[in-house]
């Protein structure tokens, strides 16, 4: 049987249509995303849905809804694991929980959350800790399908081998199967654990400062933005931090002082931790 092949490269014109229409009909703004990061989700969403360049692209997308929304999924990024970057859990335990721990309550946002792996390691590094009672973590996305997968704490029980050397490598003091209860081909993340984090939509992109917190995780988000939305949501950061708060980013990404409104420490080069405080 003769296979049939598809070009998948989109052109920037017909790119720049299809954000703009994203935006204006189903009010999900990608225009200042990096535009190279869209035509790579674009044209993998195309190979998907065995479509191309040649289709009515924009069309298709306006009519159907279904097919929008699985577009704008695409451009969801969730890629993560339980204590990833082992080395960046240790530091937290080190340098930042034993000021969090002075604190009489503790707001933390996780922002970007995904699948929620590593909400739920944060949420085991701080019951380790003895402060988890007085914790809640808002994990935040876009994208409500992994939100959903996030808030019922279900994961593939293969993974947990690579996750179990995580943990250990993180500093955890116990064993990670104390955390969570096995089911066939799966494990399901202890109900202790998920009482003191609440999942919500929210759009970096769009949506404002809800709450105000000593502690902001955003991994490995920004660097699909452009310059501006990259300082915007700073910013947003910035102001949803109390004084003395501390940020955590990605490993490609950083903070820069112009434009914000508090002064900025570099808690932790290699990982990059940051505290902020008023000038």
């Amino acid at each position: 049987m003769e296979t049939k092949m598809f070009k998948m490269k989109i052109e920037r014109e017909t790119l720049t249509e299809l954000i703009l229409l994203l935006f204006e009909e189903y009010g999900y703004d990608f225009r200042n995303y990096s535009l190279s990061h869209i035509e790579r989700r674009v044209d993998s969403w195309l190979s998907k849905n065995m479509l191309t360049v040649s289709d009515n692209i924009t069309a298709l997308v306006k009519k159907d809804k279904a097919l929008a929304h699985s577009l704008i999924h695409q451009f969801s990024i969730s890629v993560t694991e339980m204590f990833r970057d082992p080395e960046l859990f240790l530091n937290i335990r080190e340098k930042v929980i034993p000021v969090l721990a002075t604190y009489p309550f503790v707001r933390i946002w996780h922002a970007g959350c995904a699948t929620g792996e590593e909400v739920y390691s944060m949420a085991i590094l701080l019951k380790e800790e003895g402060i988890l009672d007085k914790c809640k973590i808002y994990a935040t996305d876009f994208n409500q399908s992994v939100l959903d997968t996030a808030s019922k704490g279900i994961y593939p029980k293969d993974k947990m081998l690579e996750y179990t050397v995580n943990y250990y490598k993180s500093g955890g003091k116990k064993a990670l199967t104390n955390y969570f209860e096995s089911q066939y081909e799966a494990i399901i993340m202890n109900q202790e654990l998920k009482q003191n984090i609440v999942w919500a939509n929210h759009n970096l992109a769009t949506d404002a400062s809800f709450n105000e917190f000593h502690f902001i995780v955003c991994r490995n988000v920004l660097i699909y933005f452009n310059e501006e939305l990259q300082l915007k949501v700073l910013q947003l950061f910035d102001e949803s931090l109390v004084n003395h708060g501390f940020i955590c980013l990605g490993d490609r990404e950083s903070i820069k002082q112009d434009g914000l409104n508090k002064n900025v420490t570099i808690l932790d080069v290699a990982n990059k931790i940051y505290q902020l405080s008023c000038f």
